[in-house]
């Protein structure tokens, strides 16, 4: 089956499914760090920034993607552990403000928020 659409629910789906493979490969991700000192946390702190997004995420009753999307961000932004889990959290704020009256994700959808968060994660860290 060929997914032409993202709705609420399988946005949901995406977010949970996301953080379950970075959980998984949260040792991979601290072998990998090097920015912004090569401490080893990355892996560590992203994945309990994700975790407090999709705490947030489940908690939202809405099948609206946007607000899904910036359930995903402030949940981020409150549980942000470390630099990666603030940038992480920058990522999702852009990739959530790119949805904005957006009702379900299609590929132009998509590549915009993608480029929202890009962009927005760019200028935070610049600062």
């Amino acid at each position: 089956m060929d997914i032409e659409k993202i709705d609420g629910n399988l946005l949901k789906s995406a977010f949970v499914g996301a953080v379950n493979y970075l959980l998984l490969n949260k040792d991979h991700v601290n072998a990998l760090n090097v920015f912004p000192v090569p401490d080893g946390d990355t892996g560590t702190n992203m994945s309990l920034t994700s975790k407090s997004a999709i705490k947030m995420v489940e908690k939202t009753e809405s099948k609206d993607v946007h607000e899904i999307a910036m359930a995903a961000a402030r949940g981020s932004l409150m549980g942000a552990r470390g630099n990666s889990g603030v940038i992480l959290s920058q990522f999702l704020r852009g990739f959530a403000e790119g949805l904005t009256d957006v009702k379900e994700i299609g590929i132009r959808e998509l590549a915009y928020a993608l480029k929202k968060a890009s962009d927005t994660t760019y200028k935070a860290v610049m600062k």
